[in-house]
């Protein structure tokens, strides 16, 4: 299992909690994923929103493609994860951008490539918002272009939404033939696109048996158009870690008190404008990303052993978010990763 862990760029995780202790600045992030890597994490995400989607569309976050540049050069190990949404990017710059950074971070930097959900952030900042398919159709074209700038000398490329004539692409990156290209989708369309173009897949956080699921079907899809095998299964996953499960419970109930919902704003349009394969409700919100459904809440053996679930069930990187971040981060890397290690060499012993 590999570890990996969402870069704080909102200002915490939850929708409900005001003030977690960790402030959407450039500063705080770097000590974040410095700190990280010494405690031997192996990936960080950064998610793409020009707005606030966890503390409110009026408060502080950080822009994605910047941050990454500038933690790619004062990190040595992690690798580093950035979201990208096309309606919001021209291809070929993209492809150029991120050519730079993966030679900056020495061939550490991938991407989550994201269709986009939220249609009121895409009238704030002149994004191309269409529908659901249109998105995915978008997504098809803008894969192919980074693709073939970065492997070919010369590309051209006449699509419906994006055209480019005799472009070259130097230096190329370092990681050949590309960045490693993750994302996520549930809807047919979406996988259709991740099997084809992709090379590895994140999921929302979900049940042991839903993942489960969801692994192999994809796997069943890549195998009817490629050889080649999706390279990593990442799921998204709420950490609460705490010496005693009524510990545990305490801290989830206070998180999942649903009482002011500005930082909700957003829950319309994602449960609206995407094809989810399992409904959310309000509540569960409270938490990005599905986290709290992987129930990976209580003692650190508690804890250990569900994460051995998910590895049986063939995940392969969890992106974790707490609150506060930096001492749950050392917590979980102190507590739970050494208790992983030990109940799977228990087990290879009986």
């Amino acid at each position: 299992m590999k570890y990996g862990f969402w870069l704080p760029i909102f200002g915490g995780w939850l929708r409900n909690v005001e003030d977690e202790g960790m402030p959407a600045t450039f500063r705080y992030a770097k000590n974040v994923i410095q700190s990280a890597e010494k405690w031997g994490y192996d990936t960080t995400l950064i998610a793409e929103l020009y707005l606030n989607d966890i503390k409110g569309t009026d408060q502080d976050s950080l822009e994605a493609w910047s941050t990454a540049a500038a933690l790619a050069a004062v990190t040595e190990r992690i690798e580093i994860m950035t979201a990208v949404r096309p309606l919001f990017h021209n291809p070929a710059v993209t492809a150029k951008m991120a050519a730079n950074i993966d030679r900056i971070s020495n061939g550490r930097f991938t991407l989550n490539v994201v269709s986009g959900w939220w249609a009121g952030e895409a009238k704030q900042y002149g994004g191309d918002f269409t529908e659901h398919d249109e998105r995915y159709d978008r997504t098809i074209e803008f894969l192919e272009i980074l693709k073939g700038l970065w492997t070919e000398e010369t590309f051209s490329y006449k699509g419906r939404f994006y055209q480019i004539e005799n472009t070259q692409l130097s230096p190329k990156p370092v990681q050949w033939p590309n960045p490693i290209l993750y994302a996520g989708g549930e809807s047919d369309k979406g996988k259709q696109v991740i099997t084809s173009l992709c090379d590895a897949y994140v999921m929302h956080g979900g049940t042991v048996k839903e993942v489960e699921s969801k692994i192999a079907d994809m796997k069943k899809r890549r195998s009817l158009v490629s050889g080649v095998p999706l390279q990593s299964f990442g799921m998204a996953a709420y950490v609460i870690c705490r010496d005693t499960e009524e510990e545990a419970l305490k801290e989830l109930d206070r998180i999942t008190d649903v009482k002011d919902t500005s930082g909700y704003s957003g829950f319309k349009d994602f449960t609206s404008k995407s094809h989810l394969e399992q409904q959310i409700q309000l509540q569960d919100y409270s938490v990005s990303n599905r986290g709290l459904r992987p129930n990976l809440i209580g003692t650190p053996e508690q804890i250990a052993k569900r994460i051995l679930e998910y590895e049986k069930a063939g995940v392969d990187l969890l992106l974790l978010q707490s609150s506060p971040q930096l001492e749950e981060l050392e917590r979980f890397s102190k507590q739970v990763m050494p208790k992983v290690e030990e109940l799977r060499a228990n087990l290879a012993n009986i």
